[in-house]
């Protein structure tokens, strides 16, 4: 048992430096693309989201701006280390994502996190928890 938790450690870690390269906050040029992905990978990864946790705020967003903060929401489950934000601007809105330090459920490595958005001088925030598949996706928990 405790082989595999070292595993699991190894491979987050192996993960997290592979990923160094990728930005984890971005202005309007930011994003997957940018990163390597290729639009229709992007398009795979931010559905799988399924709207992700910001569509829980009440804030309606533009097209662009729900990519900006879709894709901020899977650098910070994919990428960043626990506690730092991954920040996106939209046009009359802008946010930030923080997950938590990753955690088990079953095979699977799950987080939890905090979209902070910045709408109309007001801030609100959602907060959900979503869990990697095998294929790089994440899915949030209902």
């Amino acid at each position: 048992m405790g082989g595999t938790r070292i595993r699991s450690v190894a491979m987050v870690a192996l993960t997290a430096l592979a990923l160094t390269g990728c930005g984890t906050t971005g202005g309007p040029r930011g994003g997957l693309a940018s990163s390597g992905k290729t639009a229709n990978s992007s398009t795979l990864y931010i559905s799988a989201l399924q709207g992700g946790i910001v569509s829980r705020s009440g804030v309606k967003l533009s097209n662009s701006e729900r990519q900006r903060a879709l894709e901020a929401e899977y650098r910070a489950l994919e990428a960043a280390p626990g506690g730092q934000p991954v920040a996106w601007q939209g046009g009359d809105v802008s946010g930030q994502v923080v997950a938590a330090a990753p955690y088990q459920v079953g095979q699977q490595n799950c987080r939890q996190y905090t979209h902070k958005l910045v709408y109309n001088g007001k801030q609100i925030e959602a907060r959900g928890a979503a869990c990697r598949n095998s294929d790089g996706t994440w899915t949030p928990l209902t």
